[in-house]
């Protein structure tokens, strides 16, 4: 098992029993997600903005127009600040104090470099639909050059990171218990539906297996 150095800027100070430093189970936060709130800031102003990521080993991809002015900022910067978290219940109790939910969240802080050189922003763009579909890259046209030229990729570093997760039941006052009141978790998940062809396709194309294995695997 391998844990992110805690300092300052990663320890998790308020509900500390809940924190987690390993890498194996933070990357297991990520895997699961394809929206990360990337903070920067821009003309003085601190913004917070969700960009969808992909994700290889302790590198986390971002990509946008070459006049993006978040990806911009983070490349002057030469640093982030990316959380990514997933809501899995509503957590009611028998006072509205003890109201809470069930989540996983992970943030995560970094260097980011520009990506220049055609094959590795290449392989950076490979990475991140990869990490929204498996199997998507093989099946689409590969990238005009001019595309890739407008297309702006950034490489996060994660040099340090920190989780917390909520998964129990309702926690309420001893004296509550016996109260004449429902307690209890409402859980929440994201799932897939089955997959709409555009309206405009062809009939003789048909919905290809790695879409299906997507809808198969996410559709409960």
């Amino acid at each position: 098992m391998q844990d992110y150095s805690k300092s300052k800027l990663n320890r998790v100070k308020r509900g500390k029993i809940r924190a987690t430093y390993d890498v194996e189970k933070i990357n297991k936060i990520l895997d699961a997600g394809f929206i990360g709130y990337v903070s920067y800031v821009y003309d003085g102003r601190a913004i917070t903005l969700p960009m969808a990521y992909g994700r290889k080993d302790n590198k986390i991809y971002l990509h946008g127009s070459q006049a993006n002015r978040m990806l911009l900022a983070l490349i002057e910067a030469q640093e982030i600040s990316m959380t990514v978290m997933h809501l899995d219940a509503l957590v009611l109790a028998r006072s509205g104090l003890h109201h809470s939910v069930n989540y996983r969240s992970a943030t995560l802080f970094g260097s980011v470099k520009k990506l220049k050189d055609p094959k590795e922003k290449d392989s950076a763009l490979f990475y991140f639909m990869e990490h929204m579909m498996k199997g998507r890259w093989d099946d689409i046209r590969p990238m005009h050059q001019n595309e890739l030229d407008r297309t702006l990729v950034v490489e996060m570093t994660i040099e340090t990171a920190s989780a917390k997760i909520r998964d129990v039941g309702v926690i309420d006052e001893p004296e509550d218990y016996d109260l004449n009141v429902w307690a209890g978790l409402v859980p929440l998940k994201q799932v897939a539906e089955y997959p709409i062809s555009d309206e405009v396709l062809s009939e003789k194309i048909k919905i290809p297996k790695h879409v299906l294995d997507y809808y198969h695997q996410n559709n409960k």
